[in-house]
């Protein structure tokens, strides 16, 4: 497994960002996406807009009518083994994960330029079935400093501290059907 350490120099991507290629394997990879296709998944809703990209949330949800996290169904007995293995390669506390995600992203689509609600701490997300890039941007004086990293099938990325609170990130539309697993920790109030 090859595994990319936190990047010290901005230059190089942000810091707080981690990424490993290869963190499942195919057969795993084809099962996950068997499972995420069989949800019954909805388009994304945020506030009065649908996005075009299917999601079906676990633990928690933030409602954008009501602007708050509310609970919603528990994490599936089938996501949890690697929820388990995400949080251990993170050094994460076996537990700590809270939410999931999960995303059908069709041909042609994307997600814009966001942060992740300040609810949640960490964010790591398993990519599946295509590549994708992620993009990553910050306001330096009157530029962008930008960085993208090629998200391949199977990979696994972390973000956390400047990468998670400073950057914003988005997914241009994607060429090829693509599926995300989103795992995420509650930030200590």
């Amino acid at each position: 497994m090859t595994q990319l350490g936190l990047f010290a120099d901005p230059q190089e991507g942000p810091v707080g960002l981690r990424y490993t290629d290869n963190f499942i394997d195919g057969a795993i990879e084809q099962e996950l996406i068997g499972r995420i296709a069989a949800l019954p998944l909805q388009r994304f809703q945020f506030g009065a807009f649908e996005g075009n990209r299917r999601v079906a949330s676990f633990g928690y949800r933030y409602d954008y009518a009501l602007q708050r996290l509310t609970e919603a169904e528990p994490i599936p007995v089938w996501v949890r083994p690697i929820a388990r293995q995400v949080e251990a390669w993170a050094g994460l506390t076996e537990g700590s994960v809270q939410q999931v995600l999960c995303t059908e992203y069709d041909v042609g689509v994307g997600i814009g330029w966001h942060r992740d609600k300040p609810h949640f701490d960490k964010v790591l997300g398993l990519s599946l079935g295509a590549p994708c890039k992620f993009r990553f941007r910050r306001r330096s004086g009157e530029k962008w400093e930008r960085h993208t990293l090629e998200a391949l099938p199977r990979s696994l990325y972390l973000m956390d501290g400047e990468a998670r609170s400073q950057w914003e990130h988005s997914i241009p539309p994607v060429e090829a059907q693509r599926y995300s697993i989103t795992f995420r920790t509650m930030k200590r109030r």
